[in-house]
């Protein structure tokens, strides 16, 4: 398109990974190390900078009530 100047940003972005009530485990939860993979991988696609990871392991849509 001429006349139309196109720049180059670097989004900072933060990635929010929550338990699936499906995989209750102790230890990090399969759901959690797959959902950091996919997004990760989509951040590094979309050329962004990875600026914080946010997990919430443990808690579910069915029990995050209880930790209020």
């Amino acid at each position: 398109m001429a006349g139309i100047r196109m720049e180059n940003k670097i989004y900072e972005v933060g990635m929010y990974c929550r338990l699936s009530k499906d995989d209750g485990t102790d230890n990090e939860s399969a759901s959690i190390a797959t959902q950091k993979s996919i997004l990760t991988d989509y951040v590094k696609k979309q050329g962004w900078h990875l600026a914080k990871t946010y997990v919430d392991d443990g808690y579910s849509g069915t029990n995050f009530a209880e930790v209020r």
